[in-house]
């Protein structure tokens, strides 16, 4: 039942082509921007639609398959966990950002299928 504390599965399409990095001591990094889109009624019953955009980061062998098989617009599953993070801005001002740390993919779409 461990495995299902922090858990977090989303459907939705890249908003950006991933970026790839080595960091210093050699670790792969991909980062990248997932919209997801859910739908919902509000008080006078009319649909509206909603994007969350959520920033998604992908370490080692998972980061060198995001660089290889990703691309802006595809639609693909992520399964991960919840990371909080913090730090200081430029001005000196602390700040906090909550990110998706993706163990796994499942592309819904092909590469050359996207626009």
């Amino acid at each position: 039942m461990n495995n299902l504390r922090n858990k977090v599965s989303l459907i939705g399409r890249l908003g950006m082509q991933p970026e790839y990095v080595t960091t210093g001591n050699g670790k792969a990094l991909a980062r990248f921007s997932l919209a997801v889109n859910s739908s919902y009624k509000d008080k006078e019953g009319n649909w509206k639609d909603e994007t969350q955009w959520l920033n998604i980061k992908a370490w080692g062998k998972t980061a060198e398959l995001v660089k290889n098989l990703l691309a802006k617009g595809q639609e693909i599953v992520v399964e991960g966990k919840l990371v909080n993070n913090s730090y200081e801005s430029k001005t000196g001002e602390k700040r906090f950002s909550t990110d998706i740390e993706m163990n796994e993919f499942l592309l819904l779409t092909p590469k050359q299928a996207t626009k």
